[in-house]
């Protein structure tokens, strides 16, 4: 949707004695920082990576974070001269895919590197399991024959295509060695799982969120096909798929504690008017156990990245993505909390206020429990930010 350039930013609501009390951590596209922002929308906090453009960071168990990114040695793909074909090396195409990255490492509360793992084909997602290994996802080319049965997507006159790219997600230990692999393009349907048709045909499935549960099953969830499956870990099968007419190329598909799974469903190229939600699907009957939409629900839209997060009372912080505005939402869809990014980076040579996802975590989270969280340390960029608060002055957009 379109917003006034005169609209507030920062903290626009907050109902403290309904809103879950944490940091929320968000990492600007574009940019090269990780913030935490205390209940009043104010940066508490600063994970800077002069070398690394953060696309999504999470807190970890053990207090570190974990931020997957593009290094910025490696350029972003520039236009391509008319009629010519796109490079044939993956490593060279997926740097204009959505969601790229090269590295994901883990930081202490000072930004120090404590571990990584480095891999040109990695994005979007990540996920640390209790017993320290990673599970992650990667591109690769599919077999030229599997790509000549998918159906979909924009067709081009290029003579000479490079392969189409699909996904795998694979699991490494602290090593870095793999341990286990599920090529996501084996368990689609080239008939049943067509590219959207206003798409085009570099990729198939386009895998934008991963997640696992106490059995090791994947929840994942590809955006180019509207597709939510789950891979069992012990058989490698694929036990549950969720797309259109339902979803329309969604992201964030995540585990509840109740066994359901919540997807944010982006609603781009739906039949009728575009209109984003947050939904909770009962995977053993396909029934939606609760939704948010908007009044009206052309209010709420973001036309790709997004997520969501069922925070412990109930509540469910949305990270409008492409606008930068987050919310937290009653199961009675009563918006408690509020925040709209300042922060202005540049993303594909244009201003932008994007954020990939964002996360809340408790004031007794191993993260934040024993470390200094003061807006005051960071008075000077939250002024600069117009991030409002005592001793603060508030802003609006483009100021």
């Amino acid at each position: 949707m379109g917003y006034s350039a005169f609209r507030r930013t920062g903290l626009t609501h907050h109902h403290p004695g309904r809103s879950y009390k944490g940091y929320t951590v968000i990492a600007p596209l574009g940019g090269d920082s990780v913030y935490a922002l205390d209940m009043g929308g104010r940066i508490v906090h600063r994970w800077h990576t002069p070398d690394l453009r953060p696309f999504n960071a999470e807190m970890l168990d053990n207090g570190n974070l974990a931020v997957l990114g593009t290094e910025k040695k490696f350029a972003p793909a520039g236009p391509r001269e008319p009629g010519a074909p796109p490079p044939k090396d993956l490593k060279e195409r997926v740097r204009g895919f959505g969601g790229n990255a090269t590295v994901l490492r883990e930081l202490d509360w000072n930004g120090e590197t404590v571990w990584e793992h480095a891999n040109e084909l990695q994005h979007h997602d990540f996920k640390r399991l209790p017993n320290g290994n990673t599970v992650l996802v990667e591109w690769a080319d599919i077999p030229e024959e599997l790509e000549r049965q998918v159906r979909g997507g924009q067709r081009t006159r290029t003579r000479k295509r490079p392969p189409m790219a699909g996904d795998e997600i694979y699991e490494i230990d602290p090593s870095g060695k793999e341990v286990w692999r599920a090529k996501i393009w084996e368990s689609h349907d080239p008939r049943r799982d067509p590219i959207c048709p206003l798409e085009d045909r570099k990729e198939w499935s386009h895998v934008n969120s991963i997640d696992v549960n106490e059995d090791g099953d994947v929840l994942f969830s590809c955006r180019n096909n509207s597709r939510v499956g789950i891979i069992s870990r012990s058989t490698g099968e694929l036990t549950w798929s969720y797309g259109q007419p339902e979803v329309f190329h969604q992201h964030n598909a995540t585990w509840l504690p109740n066994g359901n799974v919540q997807i944010f469903d982006n609603g781009m190229h739906r039949p009728g008017m575009p209109r984003s939600r947050v939904i909770e699907v009962n995977p053993k009957t396909d029934e939606i156990a609760w939704e948010y939409v908007a009044t009206p629900d052309i209010q709420f839209l973001s036309a790709h990245i997004s997520g969501a997060q069922r925070l412990p009372n109930g509540n469910t912080l949305v990270c409008e993505g492409a606008p930068g505005r987050l919310f937290e939402t009653t199961k009675e869809r009563e918006i408690v909390w509020e925040w709209v990014n300042p922060i202005v980076e540049t993303v594909r040579e244009s201003p932008s206020t994007a954020i990939f996802r964002a996360h809340r975590y408790s004031p007794d989270h191993p993260g934040f429990a024993d470390n200094p969280v003061d807006p005051r340390r960071y008075m000077e960029l939250n002024r600069m930010n117009g991030l409002g608060g005592p001793g603060f002055r508030g802003g609006r957009f483009g100021r």
